[in-house]
């Protein structure tokens, strides 16, 4: 199976469905992600400016390529809510080899 060096999943928690929605619908309209998957329900509990925080969010899933994530990484920082949004990139070792390639055609980072 030849797997595309290239293709990655970027993690992003957001507030609400509107923000998870707007996030969502520009990465895919501008091509910098194949597919967002947006999952609700996600409670994260974390320390910020050194107060325990418990927080309900939703998390995206974006599936894309390294060569966009620049620009996605831009995008979300642009329209996100928060101070400090996770934005984190996970390389994908193995996978479903054509879905692999729809990720590589789908994605055109400017």
């Amino acid at each position: 199976m030849t797997i595309p060096a290239t293709a990655i999943v970027v993690l992003c928690t957001v507030p609400d469905r509107e923000t998870a929605t707007r996030l969502a619908e520009a990465a895919v309209t501008q091509r910098l992600a194949a597919c967002v998957t947006m999952l609700p329900g996600a409670e994260s509990v974390y320390l910020w400016e050194g107060a325990l925080e418990r927080t309900q969010e939703l998390l995206l899933v974006a599936k894309t390529t390294t060569a966009a994530y620049a620009a996605l990484e831009q995008l979300w920082l642009s329209e996100h809510p928060y101070e400090l949004p996770e934005l984190i990139a996970v390389p994908i070792a193995s996978g479903l080899e054509a879905y692999l390639q729809w990720i590589s055609h789908a994605v055109s980072p400017c």
